[in-house]
């Protein structure tokens, strides 16, 4: 290969780099632009969870609530009832079926899922993963070396911006997809939505000091 065909095949390389550098940075910019809107959102959900052929493992139904920064409330109620609260510093999983309460630093949880994204603005959480656009939304998936139980968050949005579904792939091949339906962009939420007391005798696995 002379040295003209080297330098072209070299130059077409770098500008592909480029090119695809500058489609993920407008990616990202363009889906937070979208989530920025966004300062509380409430919604009813169905999920439904696939295994890596395509078989229904599992089916529910449940409600959302998220608000900046870092708030969420998440409660399933079928098939079995679950409650997941984050008040922007602690995050609470309650499993009333094994009365188990365990809690969490909620910073430590943008870690290891990037579904905490929708919550955050922080740019030095957002610089750990990578924001491609889809033909129904966005792709988001972790950097090399970010330790994430989750593999891939894609998020697509109805016609006026609102949060309409939610796809999460997992390291194990899994994917839970989340559907949801009657939903209610920044409208004023209760305050203490986003608060959890921890019923008496619940076993209760606080984590927040082993994540120090």
């Amino acid at each position: 290969m002379n040295f003209l065909n080297k330098l072209t095949k070299c130059s077409a390389l770098i500008i592909g780099l480029t090119l695809s550098v500058n489609a993920m940075a407008d990616a990202a910019s363009d889906l937070k632009e979208k989530l920025s809107n966004i300062n509380t959102f409430e919604a009813q959900f169905s999920q439904s969870v696939l295994d890596e052929q395509g078989n229904v493992l599992q089916q529910g139904t449940g409600k959302i609530a998220l608000a900046h920064p870092l708030k969420i409330y998440w409660q399933q109620v079928q098939p079995d009832e679950t409650l997941f609260v984050s008040d922007g510093d602690k995050t609470y999983y309650y499993d009333t079926f094994a009365e188990q309460v365990t809690v969490m630093n909620t910073a430590s949880l943008i870690d290891t899922t990037p579904f905490v994204l929708l919550t955050s603005r922080a740019q030095e959480q957002w610089a750990k993963y990578q924001v491609t656009q889809t033909e129904g939304g966005y792709q988001i998936t972790p950097n090399d070396g970010v330790e994430s139980q989750v593999e891939m968050l894609e998020i697509e949005f109805s016609d006026n911006n609102n949060l309409q579904e939610v796809r999460v792939k997992d390291v194990s091949g899994q994917v839970s997809s989340f559907i949801f339906s009657d939903a209610k962009l920044n409208n004023l939420l209760a305050t203490d939505l986003f608060s959890f007391i921890i019923p008496k005798g619940v076993i209760v696995d606080d984590q927040t000091q082993s994540e120090l």
